[in-house]
This record gives structure tokens, sequence and C-alpha cells, in this order.
């Protein structure tokens, strides 16, 4: 249940931008708006067991990082119904940002598994990908996103 935290060049390819995204507001906004930071993107949903058991340690880790202005999470949730997804987050009071697609997700992201989670570096490049659910909130993992 770790996150792969070594960067090589083998595993490494670039991110795409071009992801339209909506906030649980409902105002539109892009993958593209947070180009140049280090990225924790992570396609969940309500509907998903893994991704519900994974969600409070993310919270935690997303709180222990969120002073850091060159870290950002972008919370993916891949439901239908918007509004079950935003009764989830409220009702469990998550302070991570939340986002659901608003068009369809460029190939790069194109895992079938839910949970995913990709960590992209400032430079463009997608360093780290997870398919299932994994324990972020480690000393490793912060260092590995302050390292990027």
């Amino acid at each position: 249940m770790k996150p792969d935290i070594e960067q090589t060049d083998s595993n490494s390819r670039k991110a795409r931008y071009n992801m339209p995204l909506l906030t649980l507001d409902g105002e539109s906004t892009s993958l593209q708006a947070f180009e140049g930071k280090t990225i924790f993107l992570n396609f969940w949903a309500t509907w998903c067991p893994p991704c519900i058991a994974e969600m409070p340690n993310i919270e935690k880790l997303y709180q222990s990082m969120s002073a850091e202005q060159d870290i950002v999470f972008v919370m993916v949730s891949l439901d239908e119904d918007h509004e079950k997804a935003r009764r989830y987050i409220a009702r469990n009071e998550y302070s991570m940002p939340v986002y659901f697609l608003n068009g369809t997700k460029p190939g790069v992201y194109s895992s079938t598994v839910v949970p995913t989670t990709y960590v992209i570096s400032p430079e463009g490049n997608i360093v780290t990908e997870r398919k299932g659910m994994a324990h972020y909130n480690t000393s490793a993992f912060k260092e590995f996103l302050r390292s990027l």
C-alpha cells in the first residue's frame, strides 16, 4: 500500500494539462491552472470502497501540506451525481480541493482502476502513478513531494 517514490527516467511520462474541471461550486477551471507546481492528482468516486478507505489519509496529508505553495491537490470525483459527491465531502468535513471532470480525461490518465493517483512534477512529468489505494500520509511521501 506504499506509493512508488523512486524517480527514474524510464517511468516518467509527460503530463497533459488540457483537462477541463469544475469546482465543487460549479466554477470552470482546468488542470492547466496548476501547471508549474507539484500536483497530487487523484481520481476517486463515492461508489468505490478503496477510494473511501484512503480519503481520510489523503485529507491528513493535505492538511499537513496545505501551507506548501508549490504543491497542489486535485481530487477528481468520477461520480456522475455531483450532488452525492458534494454531500460526501461535506459530511466528512474534508477540506482538500475536489473537482469534477468537465470533459474528457487526456489519454495519459486513462486508467480504468479507481482510485488512481498521479504525481506531476513542476516540469510537467508524471513521476509516479499508483493504481489502487495507498497510504500517502508518511514522512517519506511528504519528502518526495517536497523534493520535486
